[in-house]
């Protein structure tokens, strides 16, 4: 009777093969399913976890609605997809049609996974997205326990599986706010400012190289990068052991076997980069204020200076309430502070505000582990922008939601400039545990988007590269862009 019980449930989330080969012939099928879902799964997550995961998601829903990231990006499955489901619907499929309107995605990975994935959905500018559903296979998972989903990697076997399915079926649609993320580089020829490579790039983050129209000896390079983020867009000392730590992962794959041992060999390296003794171990031309001008949005429309305190060695622009593990940085400042230094609380996932903070060494994101603590506040923002002085340092390291790279900095007549603006919003789902508050769970929040390319003080260098992530195959099918 359990199996039985079990086949009909599974059927609620079961897509058969033809809704994603063009060439499959029509399926009768009983019955409609009202939870269909679709699952990545990133293998190299959580040790042997995602491989054990993936053979439990394939054994419980049909093998064609699996898929391992090794293998295929999601940018190609969702475009193939949702391609075949208009043509399908064209045909009179009504029940394309059902499994167009109630698609739900599941995404098992790191945050950087998750954000890979909602890159892709906001690229493809779909009428009915997807929300999406995240299983925490990472070492952080700050977007599935934001979303209440647990921050502890997950149980694989049969009985886990289906708990999970289950609660993506009950879970609640939310909107986020999506932060899109520029990062140009100007660099004369022969300019020590380097591009990054395409393999050392987060996955959410995309090179691309403007064709020059003329092409002088003096002609300046130019290097585009766009890319996004949901959680948060990190610089400076954290960035570094985070860099770090992925470094050594992609060298000794077999030694990062579960998240215990990951989270403890991330504390090693912190001690061992010196975040524990930054102001012995860290020199001052490192510091946020040293290395870079920030400027941000505020509500007035216009840019506007920020002053970043010299002690400062790492800046969090923060979207969600969760940060290293389940930690809020931002806190809750009390009505006095508010007032004083006019922000608008309570934090909230979508009213188009990053909460901007930053931290002193790891004695200071220590604090965090009180009750009251936070790290020091530095405004709420609109929309960030980061110029970097030239000849401050060689190179500045960077996160975009877990994942880290080490940015090369300008010398002599070179230029990096980094501008995060708001981009719209996704859907991600909830469940009765979602720590993230939205505007409509605080009715007296009124807050306006603003968009900063509306701006008085914008950059034109910007205008363009703003449309989009970059993330999916309708994007990159531009013209006037050549993939590096």
């Amino acid at each position: 009777m359990e199996n039985i019980e079990k086949y009909y449930m599974l059927k609620e989330f079961y897509i058969p093969t033809y809704i994603f080969m063009p060439e499959s012939s029509v399926e009768q099928v009983s019955q409609i399913p009202t939870c269909p879902v679709i699952v990545f799964i990133n293998t190299r997550s959580g040790g042997q976890l995602g491989k054990d995961l993936i053979v439990t998601y394939r054994k419980l829903l049909n093998h064609a609605q699996v898929f391992d990231l090794r293998d295929e990006a999601p940018d190609k499955v969702l475009h193939r997809l949702y391609s075949n489901l208009e043509r399908l619907k064209r045909d009179g499929d009504t029940f394309a049609a059902e499994i167009h309107r109630t698609l739900r995605l599941i995404v098992a990975g790191g945050d950087g996974t998750a954000g890979w994935l909602l890159g892709v959905v906001s690229d493809l500018k779909l009428v009915h997205p997807p929300p999406v559903a995240t299983v925490p296979l990472g070492t952080g998972n700050n977007l599935p326990y934001s979303f209440g989903w647990g921050k502890r990697n997950p149980g694989t076997d049969s009985e886990s599986v289906i708990s999970f399915l289950q609660s993506v079926k009950e879970a609640r649609e939310m909107h986020i706010d999506s932060w899109h993320t520029v990062m140009r580089m100007k660099c004369p020829k022969r300019s020590p400012c380097d591009p990054i490579a395409p393999s050392d790039l987060p996955h959410s983050l995309h090179a691309f190289h403007r064709v020059p129209k003329t092409d002088p000896e003096d002609m300046e390079y130019s290097y585009t990068y766009r890319g996004g983020f949901w959680n948060y867009f990190s610089m400076g000392m954290d960035a570094q052991v985070s860099y770090a730590f992925h470094s050594e992962r992609k060298l000794h794959p077999e030694k990062f076997r579960n998240q215990l041992s990951n989270q403890k060999t991330y504390l090693k390296l912190a001690c061992t980069q010196g975040w524990f003794c930054a102001s012995l171990s860290h020199p001052m031309s490192r510091n946020i204020a040293h290395l870079a001008k920030v400027k941000i949005m505020k509500k007035s429309g216009k840019w506007e200076n920020l002053e970043i305190p010299q002690s400062i060695r790492s800046v969090v622009c923060l979207n969600l309430p969760s940060f290293s593990g389940g930690l809020n940085p931002w806190g809750a400042p009390s009505k006095r502070k508010q007032r004083k230094r006019d922000l608008v609380m309570p934090p909230l996932v979508d009213d188009g505000l990053l909460e901007i903070v930053g931290f002193k060494d790891a004695w200071h994101g220590l604090v965090l582990l009180s009750p009251k603590g936070h790290g020091t506040r530095l405004a709420q923002a609109h929309g960030v922008r980061f110029k970097f002085h030239r000849g401050a340092a060689d190179h500045a390291y960077m996160r975009l939601d877990g994942e880290p790279w080490k940015q090369p900095l300008p010398q002599d007549d070179g230029k990096v400039v980094v501008e995060i603006s708001h981009a719209g919003q996704v859907k991600m789902l909830a469940t009765k545990d979602c720590i993230a508050k939205g505007i409509h769970e605080s009715p007296a929040m009124s807050t306006v988007h603003t968009d900063s390319s509306s701006s008085e003080d914008s950059d034109d260098d910007f205008t363009e590269e703003r449309r989009n992530f970059g993330a999916a195959l309708s994007f990159r099918y531009m013209s006037d862009v050549k993939k590096q």
